[in-house]
């Protein structure tokens, strides 16, 4: 592995290599590059000043070292001088002049990209609409538990290549995969898991082929050595089985199944293996609340049957207590549970957050238009939710979709249009009785407002923490 590390890093001596964005997958790549004594460039749209303010520590810190930067409206046009660009996620693949780059026969590629050339351990990658994050999570818990050195990343944890030379060949790597980073892949990982497919990113993707397709780069290019989890309950996924290269297990909730994990009749888990059947444990011994999360343990247990004991799941079951921005209890103020799930971006999540309770409760939603329909959300929220709190680009839009079914009665249902999140918690507490439950679940992403759903969550705690 060190011999193929070095070998990589030979190969870009007198290169020009600009990294688009210092943000969380770049900036600890850019320090490690540069300390290989490569030329260094960080792009970014934003002036030198504007990314000053935002990363201070950072910026100053790869200014010292000698990175140049390359800013402004028009840094993209400054992209033609590179021999190798490392794209952030955020940034399109199919971006006009990331293609008219390749076209010039400039290496266009990503950390993580790099990152899976490279590994020398075996990779489980998680990638779906809603629940990656935990399952991600809920498998490195495990392994964890089990005694196995674990590196955690990807679009959870950190950023995994500035770590390549610490990494070794027993170690295991669990990473969480966007759309956006999958949608160059071109290397699939030892233990594939998709978790489920509904619409999402689409102001990005433009259609729902083209998100589908990226999602199944993460099996594409499996060798039959490899294992691949999908999700029986989800027709996108259970569709994807023509394309599984190796050994094939599914999870469901609904069905039993040959290879794989599923829930009974009578709430009890099960672990299958060549149509052979053990109990596991009960669903109810799963801390974390809402059958979405007996989902994810029922997906992380299929992915990891070869590496985890049944001993050590139930007891991460028993024990672990979530990941934040999910589901995650803040406080409790005169009798009512406020709860932050800013990691519900997409209608699916938010009906998985509403699920999660044995009662109706009080939703703050709305955000960033992902041109996604909300049709899907107006059901859920007409049977679980009492008042519902709007703010964002999709208030009006959510608002529609909810008043528009055919179940809506205003009476039993509350609709409020805010401007801001305090608003909106202020409202919340003006509305809310002992007993309640409000709950962050936007339905939405974040990036009218925020940079990303971790911001907007610590921001719905800051305020929830700050009422007296």
């Amino acid at each position: 592995m060190q011999n193929s590390v070095s070998v990589f890093f030979k190969s870009l001596e007198n290169k020009k290599i600009y990294f688009i964005g210092m943000g969380v997958s770049h900036f600890e790549a850019i320090k490690l590059f540069k300390q290989k004594g490569l030329d260094i460039s960080v792009c970014d749209k934003r002036t030198e000043e504007e990314l000053q303010k935002v990363y201070e520590k950072n910026y100053n810190e790869l200014k010292s070292i000698g990175v140049k930067f390359v800013t402004g409206a028009d840094y993209l046009e400054h992209l033609f001088e590179a021999d190798v660009i490392f794209r952030t996620p955020g940034m399109y693949y199919n971006n006009e002049v990331l293609t008219k780059a390749r076209e010039k026969g400039i290496i266009v590629t990503s950390e993580m990209e790099t990152f899976f050339d490279l590994c020398p351990c075996k990779i489980y990658a998680v990638t779906g609409s809603d629940g990656k994050t935990t399952t991600t999570t809920l498998i490195s818990e495990m392994l964890k538990k089990q005694g196995k050195n674990v590196h955690l990343g990807g679009n959870i944890g950190r950023a995994l290549l500035p770590i390549i030379e610490e990494i070794k060949e027993d170690d295991i790597a669990v990473v969480e995969l966007s759309s956006f980073q999958l949608i160059s892949m071109r290397q699939s990982p030892n233990v594939a898991v998709i978790t489920n497919v509904a619409p999402n990113h689409l102001d990005v993707h433009g259609t729902m082929e083209e998100y589908i397709e990226s999602k199944t780069n993460l099996i594409a290019h499996q060798n039959a050595f490899s294992k691949t989890v999908l999700n029986l309950d989800n027709d996108i996924t259970r569709e994807m089985k023509s394309l599984v290269r190796g050994r094939l297990s599914y999870f469901s909730r609904k069905s039993k199944v040959e290879n794989g994990a599923y829930l009974d009749e009578n709430g009890d888990i099960y672990l299958a293996k060549n149509g052979v059947s053990e109990k596991i444990m009960n669903k109810d011994d799963i801390k974390l609340p809402g059958i979405h999360n007996v989902e994810n343990y029922l997906t992380a247990i299929s992915a990891l049957d070869d590496d985890v004991s049944i001993e050590t799941i139930v007891d991460v079951a028993k024990n672990f207590g979530g990941v934040e921005h999910r589901i995650e209890l803040v406080r409790t103020l005169d009798g009512v549970r406020y709860y932050n799930d800013s990691i519900a971006t997409s209608p699916t999540r938010t009906i998985a957050g509403l699920n999660a309770f044995d009662q109706k409760i009080i939703v703050i939603a709305g955000g960033y238009d992902k041109k996604i329909p909300y049709e899907p959300l107006a059901k859920s929220v007409n049977e679980k939710v009492k008042v519902l709190i709007l703010l964002g680009a999709t208030a009006k839009k959510i608002e529609k979709a909810v008043t528009e079914y055919e179940g809506y009665n205003p009476e039993n249902l509350k609709i409020i249009n805010v401007n801001t999140l305090e608003e909106a918690v202020e409202t919340a507490r003006k509305v809310a009785k002992e007993g309640d439950v409000v709950s962050l679940s936007p339905a939405s992403a974040s990036f009218d407002l925020y940079i990303n759903f971790e911001q907007r969550g610590h921001h719905f705690k800051n305020i929830v923490n700050g009422l007296k």
